[in-house]
């Protein structure tokens, strides 16, 4: 067996150590490279391979930076969109989702500096709403999609309509309770008014005669029939 083979000790190391997440220092975005440790860098920058890519990168080092940065910013975006929606979540809990991706594009070859930096900048743009606090800065993404915008709008249609429908049978409700109180209003100034029956000794007595009156119901005339008994004594 070779002393370098696929199946050996120091092999499956290697490939053990590079399955999981390294040092984004150490990662060489321009030959897409990821070191273990500083010297596997630093060797590898002095590398024949990556000073051809880095002289080709200096030919345009505009076009290749503006690609990588709208590559991240694509990424990022879509991660904050898709898992996260239009809540209010902290700028880091976004980045750890997105670097679990072996093959992101690292910020140190986009146009941003820290991620406190690119946050900022989508702010300005009005792409999320950022908010500065004592844990950290909190993003907001502003969703724009027509869709989004269709279905805001339909929602916001339904609601007005909705509050139309119910200031409409307030009113009439309104309508009717006037109705109703300028109706009972009348009655009561064509009802009769009773009055408290005094005497004038503590001897007196009153006596009452029902008649049939023009309605149905019976009335006393207690005056009447006081006078009445006063004639029969006399």
């Amino acid at each position: 067996m070779p002393k370098h083979g696929f199946l050996t000790p120091k092999a499956i190391s290697n490939r053990i150590k590079a399955k999981g997440l390294q040092k984004l220092r150490w990662y060489c975005q321009v030959c897409q490279k990821q070191c273990r440790d500083e010297n596997g860098f630093k060797c590898h920058t002095m590398s024949e391979a990556h000073q051809r890519q880095i002289l080709l990168v200096g030919e345009n080092p505009g076009a290749f930076i503006g690609q990588y940065s709208g590559d991240f910013f694509r990424d990022f975006i879509q991660l904050l969109s898709r898992q996260f929606g239009t809540r209010r979540v902290h700028c880091n809990e976004v980045y750890q989702q997105y670097i679990k991706d072996r093959d992101h594009i690292h910020m140190n070859a986009t146009r941003w500096v820290t991620l406190t930096g690119f946050v900022k900048w989508m702010g300005r743009e009005g792409i999320c709403e950022v908010e500065p606090t004592p844990k950290g800065w909190f993003i907001k993404y502003i969703d724009r999609r027509p869709e989004t915008l269709a279905r805001l709008a339909a929602a916001a249609k339904k609601t007005k309509m909705d509050k139309d429908d119910e200031d409409r049978a307030q009113r009439t409700l309104d309508q009717q309770i006037e109705r109703a109180m300028a109706a009972k209003g009348s009655d009561d100034e064509d009802e009769p008014v009773y009055t408290e029956l005094h005497r004038d000794t503590e001897d007196q007595q009153f006596s009452f005669k029902l008649f049939q009156s023009s309605g149905n119901g019976a009335t006393a005339n207690p005056t009447q029939s006081q006078e009445e008994e006063e004639e029969e004594e006399e």
